[in-house]
C-alpha cells in the first residue's frame, strides 16, 4: 500500500516531504510527534499519507471506550492506543505511561488541541515528552507550499519558554489549509 500512498501524495496531490525523513529508519522508536498548523480535517489524511510515504508507524490515543467492537479493531489498526483515565491519575501521567507499554510508540497530535485559531498551544504534549523521556519531532502541514517539513528530534529542556520559542520558530510562516487560522 506504500506505493499507493506515494502515488496519491506525490503525483495526485503534488505534495513533497523535506527535512529529517530518516527518523523512520528505526532509530527513533519512541517520540511525541506534533503536527501544525491544524486547521482542517484535511490534515488527517495528509498525515496518514505522510506516515506511509516515510515508512514510519505512528500512534494516537483515545479513551478506552472508543476501542470496543466494532470500531475498536479499526482504531487499533490505524495505530490507536486506548487510555484508561483513572480518577486519581492525570492525563499527562497516564499517556506518559503508554510509552513504557510499547517497544515502539510514536504518538502524533496537534499541539493546538483544536482546528480553531489559537494564540498559544496546549502544553500537554511537551510534558508528556518530558515525563516519558522521549524527543519531540515536529512536522508542518504547509498547504501553501504543499509540503511537510520534518524536524530533527528535539528533547525538551528545563527552559519551557525557550523550548516553545524554538518550536514556534519551526512553524513560522507555515500556512494551514484554512489560512485565517494559521
Amino acid at each position: 500500500m506504500r506505493w499507493l500512498a506515494k502515488l496519491i501524495y506525490f503525483k495526485i496531490l503534488g505534495w513533497r516531504v523535506t527535512g529529517n525523513t530518516t527518523f523512520s529508519k528505526n532509530t527513533i522508536k519512541k517520540a511525541v510527534i506534533i503536527a501544525a498548523p491544524h486547521t482542517s480535517w484535511h490534515d488527517f489524511y495528509i498525515g496518514v499519507l505522510l506516515r506511509a510515504v516515510v515508512g514510519v508507524k505512528t500512534n494516537f490515543i483515545g479513551k478506552k471506550e472508543l476501542f470496543v467492537f466494532p470500531v475498536g479493531w479499526f482504531f487499533k489498526a490505524l495505530g490507536g492506543a486506548p487510555i484508561n483515565r483513572q480518577s486519581n491519575e492525570n492525563k499527562v501521567e497516564a499517556i506518559a505511561k503508554l510509552f513504557n507499554d510499547y517497544d515502539e510508540f510514536r504518538m502524533t497530535l496537534a499541539p493546538e488541541g483544536t482546528r480553531k485559531k489559537v494564540t498559544k498551544w496546549r502544553t500537554g504534549f511537551y510534558y508528556i515528552a518530558k515525563k516519558a523521556n522521549v524527543p519531540i519531532i515536529m512536522f508542518t502541514l504547509d498547504f501553501e507550499n504543499k509540503q511537510n517539513n520534518i524536524s530533527e528530534p528535539f528533547y525538551p529542556t528545563d527552559d519551557v519558554d525557550a523550548d516553545f520559542k524554538y518550536m514556534y520558530n519551526f512553524y513560522k510562516g507555515v500556512k494551514g489549509k484554512i489560512n485565517k487560522y494559521s
